[in-house]
């Protein structure tokens, strides 16, 4: 007999559906507006076209933000995600110490990125700050505010702290579900450590690095408060990722149309990346 299904339960979620879609879509039509027109106050447009986009398009200061915002994304890919498996594998798997080191592990996910930019801007500095001090007392010359080398460094042990717990969390998952059978299998084949997790572990953490690596890429893309509350884009421009030029350019200068156009140009750089992404690591998953 065949069973009518229930499709009632929809009508309990539509209204979650329609709110997050009103949300979303009203600032959006809102940008898209500002985009293709002019403003001289007084709520008075012109139509602009696309000449928004071929300026922010053409624009060395554009081109030097990305740069610089790939170039922050890159390495904190290349450091967290190897860096998160690595402590994934040598935590324990039983015993009391489990809840202790998954604690420790979600401690700086729990501290607001605000507050995060805030407790680095005091432990970096050079004069009075922890990691300032001991730096400097080794012999290294190192002054954040001043220095656009050293405000790297920082930007990116910031972030590492921060986000690694990430990839850590979801790689231990991933670790957890794999079957005990395959160990036991390993072991009685005297397989090395080096060959259990290039033959077992990683195969079985493809979907779960994939989503590592993709949530990682998206927030270190679109990262804002962190950087601008420890640097604030310098010393000089030395920091000024997209995301902090993008403010500096609708707020600092009220230009909204650029600032519009920006927005938009970084959403589409976001979506096609994530998409190229995703589309590769699945591709390399189906020929294995």
């Amino acid at each position: 007999m065949n069973r009518t299904e229930n499709q009632k339960a929809w009508l309990f979620v539509l209204p979650v559906v329609a709110l997050v879609a009103f949300n979303a879509l009203i600032p959006l039509m809102t940008v898209v507006n500002y985009s293709v027109q002019e403003t001289f106050g007084d709520n008075t447009f012109f139509w602009s076209g696309v000449t928004w986009f071929e300026d922010v398009l053409r624009s060395e200061r554009f081109h030097k933000a990305l740069g610089r915002q790939m170039l922050f994304t890159f390495l904190i890919l290349v450091i967290e995600v190897p860096l998160g498996v690595a402590i994934a594998l040598a935590m324990p798997r039983k015993g009391p110490w489990v809840s202790v080191c998954l604690v420790l592990m979600a401690l700086p996910l729990l501290i607001p990125w605000n507050v995060v930019g805030a407790i680095w801007n005091i432990f970096a500095l050079p004069d009075i700050g922890l990691l300032g001090r001991v730096l400097n007392g080794l012999g290294f010359d190192y002054n954040y505010t001043r220095q656009p080398l050293s405000a790297w460094f920082t930007l990116i042990l910031m972030d590492v702290w921060h986000w690694t717990s990430l990839v850590v969390l979801l790689t231990y998952a991933g670790l957890v579900s794999i079957p005990e059978a395959y160990y036991q299998a390993a072991k009685i084949d005297g397989a090395s450590s080096w060959a259990i997790f290039r033959y077992i572990q990683l195969p079985k953490l493809k979907r779960v690095l994939t989503i590592a690596i993709l949530l990682r890429f998206m927030d270190s893309f679109n990262i804002y408060t962190e950087p601008f509350v420890l640097t604030g884009g310098g010393p000089g421009n030395a920091t000024t990722l997209l995301s902090i030029d993008l403010v500096k350019i609708a707020l600092g200068q009220f230009d909204l149309g650029p600032a519009a156009a920006m927005s938009l140009i970084y959403f589409l750089i976001i979506l096609l990346m994530s998409w190229v992404f995703y589309t590769l690591m699945m591709r390399n998953e189906a020929q294995q």
